[in-house]
């Protein structure tokens, strides 16, 4: 029943799927993170059902991208984006640590962050009508497991920078060795997954996805001592992005 408490409170935190009403004590949160990339999997499931329709309709190439666009943001309710938002808004202040992490929580957004969001959503819908094979789409789809799956895990291995927000309530009560086992296990099924698809493809968004966790890890304890919300759903969106562009670039 915990485990079901555990999926619940996921699904109402990270997606707008209609969820039942839980308590969001430490006992029902403990196992959280680790329901946190099947959210991933229904935006991936929905995502690889679009193209089959869309192709059935035969709705051209740009009409494909734009909902596959939207699915993601949709889903999640732009939680996520959110957090890449306010990200860019810190990183291009310039300012301390401290500043920084103040900015993470201003609700003002800043003009280098709304062009940012800008060409975000530019580069991704054109990696998008790149995308022709059903097959590229089921890979795509997958990677919206896996960076969930690193997103959850950084939760676990990296420090966060500030002990308080929604990261480090999750973080915090999560049973970490079972968290961590969990979400291992789901990264490597999830890139044996890719691998099985297409190899090329595969070990193409793997590296991806290494990478830019590398990245975010670095920023994060460079830039503002540890990781927050903000900065896991910045991860999540760049990753999301590269992936998306090296399946384009690639397969």
């Amino acid at each position: 029943m915990t485990f079901l408490k555990s999926m619940i409170i996921s699904f109402s935190m990270y997606s707008k799927i209609p969820m039942p009403r839980i308590e969001w004590k430490d006992e029902n949160m403990k196992y959280s993170l680790i329901f946190f990339p099947f959210v991933g999997a229904v935006i991936g499931l929905l995502l690889c059902g679009w193209w089959r329709l869309s192709h059935t309709l035969g709705l051209g190439i740009f009409m494909k991208a734009a909902i596959a666009l939207t699915i993601p943001v949709f889903i999640s309710g732009g939680i996520h984006l959110d957090g890449f938002i306010d990200t860019l808004d810190a990183l291009s202040s310039y300012q301390t640590k401290e500043k920084k992490l103040q900015i993470l929580k201003d609700p003002h957004t800043g003009a280098f962050a709304i062009i940012g969001c800008g060409i975000y959503f530019i580069l991704y819908f054109g990696a998008l009508t790149e995308l022709q094979d059903m097959k590229v789409y089921m890979l795509i789809s997958l990677g919206f497991v896996l960076s969930r799956a690193l997103s959850g895990l950084s939760l676990v291995l990296f420090r966060s920078a500030k002990k308080e927000g929604l990261l480090y309530a999750f973080s915090s009560t999560a049973h970490r060795k079972i968290t961590g086992i969990a979400l291992s296990v789901i990264i490597l099924l999830c890139g044996s997954a890719m691998l099985f698809v297409h190899v090329t493809g595969g070990i193409a968004l793997l590296l991806a996805a290494a990478l830019v966790f590398w990245y975010y890890r670095w920023v994060s304890y460079r830039q503002f001592g540890g990781i927050t919300g903000d900065l896991a759903g910045f991860f999540l969106q760049v990753c999301e992005l590269v992936m998306t562009v090296a399946a384009a670039v690639i397969v």
